[in-house]
């Protein structure tokens, strides 16, 4: 995985979900948004900082799977990928 572009779209969606709720749950506790009844108390607070961290475990998970697969192949049994020799290198050209 080379890029956050290589995430699924809805890993991405929850990611970017989950940061808005606890953009919403910190603009709520420090006063700057007024919420309806409901979503207004501390209970509520928790609930949505909990909430947008469960939203955003996914695509850290799949960020931290791929770094495992390009980092560490041999111990999820793959074989390690083998360079190519290039056009001008050979495999038995000597370096003098």
């Amino acid at each position: 995985m080379r890029t956050l572009n290589d995430l699924p779209k809805p890993i991405i969606l929850l990611e970017l979900l989950g940061m808005i709720l606890l953009g919403l749950a910190w603009l709520s506790i420090n006063g700057h948004v007024a919420l309806p009844a409901p979503l207004n108390g501390t209970v509520a607070a928790v609930v949505m900082v909990c909430g947008g961290i469960a939203l955003m475990l996914p695509a850290a998970f799949m960020l931290l799977w791929g770094v495992a697969h390009n980092v560490a192949p041999l111990l999820l049994k793959q074989r390690p990928q083998q360079p190519t020799p290039s056009s001008k290198e050979k495999r038995d050209d000597a370096d003098h």
